[in-house]
């Protein structure tokens, strides 16, 4: 093809196969998802825990960093739908062209970040404030629903989409009910100059937390890869061409190639390529960008109003529950219970999303790079119920998952975007078409992503090595 694009092997990979850029659909409502997916998984840790306990502490001051951390996302997601939109193939084989094992280093840094089962003990906790119960069983339960969802559903997007739009739409409820009953009409009239009183609370609250928090403004680590995954599986752009992941069980596993194509930038495929283009940037951005910045608004205002000035709330998913006390006080029993179920099931939702895309990522490296004969929707389901059963282990270790667990998790995932936004910056510039290379503002806003994730890991790393020396 012309354009100057390589095609020899790579990484240990064949070279890219000849398709036709697919046309847009006429009707974009029926392929909107992969946005919402990526929104709902990422409505968890920042959201319901780390940016409403640094609200309830140092009230909006930091709401900024809410919004850099999902502008910069936006911008590198868009990176990988790009590469992915133009080839087909994930951006972790795209990484294991550039060198055979980057795609690896992700899948084990994604795992390191995801092992430990924070998420579902975290809904199995606001579960017992609720009804009572053992944490541990509950989560064993919910951590075994989690492994036959992803494995019983016939395709595993469509089952994944369709809970975290129901979480998505339980969350704007949620919302929507704090607006009318919770927050006092008083705080409206000061959120924005609250809001604008910009501040890096580190001080009192600690560069681990507010790094961990800026990560997981929306998503963070490995959820940012497997955009690419999803937009795969929906079928956005060459993506089409490739298989989907379904159930061992109850759909029919396929073992075709992991790799991509190239299409020819003819001006028909140029005209398909810029409507994708489009209506992937603004499904990202309708989807993602907004559902996460008006959650982490509005969790925040709720938890300003709720607790602030409390100086003795805990350092872990205990907050919650003082904080739903206090909105049954105020507001009534029926609140307090809305708030905790619909915590429960944001968390649970995202513990789902999370195992999914850990397994999504790592199945398909080691099946592109390092077992091509095996199929994909197998290995997915081996490392699915692999997860499930380590996390039961841990918890019937006994071991317990303070918000400091929360916060490691966070600077594995602000290392991995300081290392894959630099690797973006390669990838699309030296596999792809020149017609359809990033734009040089975009590069510059992954610049920008690289000194911003490697400074605060740097920081961060600092910060907790005087910690342990003092």
């Amino acid at each position: 093809m012309r354009g100057g694009t390589r095609s020899e092997p790579a990484g240990g990979l064949p070279p890219f196969g000849s398709a036709e850029m697919p046309p847009a659909p006429r009707s974009w409502w029926r392929i909107v998802g992969p946005g919402v997916v990526a929104a709902g998984v990422g409505l968890a840790s920042g959201e319901f825990i780390l940016y409403p306990y640094i609200a309830s502490q140092v009230g909006l001051v930091f709401i900024w960093a809410a919004a850099v951390g999902l502008i910069t996302q936006y911008f590198i997601n868009m990176e990988i739908e790009r590469y992915t939109l133009a080839t087909g193939e994930t951006v972790l084989t795209g990484f294991s062209r550039l060198g055979r094992h980057w795609g690896l280093v992700f899948a084990l840094l994604a795992i390191l970040a995801n092992l430990w089962p924070g998420w579902a003990t975290g809904a199995a906790t606001l579960l017992t404030f609720l009804v009572g119960g053992d944490v541990r069983l509950i989560a064993i339960a919910l951590l075994v629903a989690i492994g036959l969802i992803l494995t019983l559903s016939p395709v595993v997007y469509r089952a994944l989409e369709r809970t975290q739009m129901l979480k998505v739409a339980c969350v704007g409820g949620l919302i929507l009910a704090a607006i009318l009953f919770a927050i006092p009409g008083d705080l409206w009239a000061r959120a924005p100059a609250l809001a604008a009183d910009v501040q890096i609370p580190a001080a009192q609250l600690g560069w681990p937390l507010l790094l961990g928090a800026l990560a997981y403004a929306g998503a963070g680590g490995g959820q940012n890869l497997c955009q690419s995954n999803w937009i795969r599986d929906k079928g956005f752009g060459m993506g089409v061409h490739a298989p989907r992941i379904v159930s061992p069980l109850t759909g029919e596993p396929v073992a075709d190639a992991g790799t991509g194509w190239q299409f020819d930038p003819h001006p028909e495929a140029m005209r398909r390529w810029r409507a994708w283009w489009r209506f992937a940037n603004i499904e990202q951005l309708a989807t993602f960008v907004a559902i996460s910045f008006v959650t982490i608004l509005f969790t925040s205002l709720l938890a300003y109003a709720t607790l602030s000035g409390r100086t003795d709330l805990p350092r872990d998913i205990g907050f919650l529950k003082i904080e739903a006390a206090t909105l049954s006080a105020r507001v009534g029993p029926w609140f307090g219970t809305l708030f905790l179920a619909v915590g429960a099931f944001s968390l649970f939702a995202a513990a789902l999303g999370i195992v999914d895309y850990t397994a999504r990522l790592t199945a398909d490296v080691l099946r592109t790079s390092y077992t091509k004969r095996s199929s994909e929707s197998l290995l997915y389901a081996g490392i699915v119920w692999t997860m499930v059963l380590v996390g039961i282990a841990i918890i019937g270790s006994g071991l317990d998952q303070p918000l400091i667990l929360l916060v490691i998790a966070g600077c594995v995932a602000a290392f991995m975007m300081f290392v894959y936004s630099a690797l973006l910056i390669v990838l699309n510039r030296r596999l792809l078409a020149p017609e359809i290379r990033p734009a040089t503002y975009r590069i510059g806003v992954l610049v920008w992503a690289v000194g911003l994730f490697g400074i605060l890991s740097v920081i961060t790393i600092v910060d907790q090595a005087k910690r342990l020396i003092g």
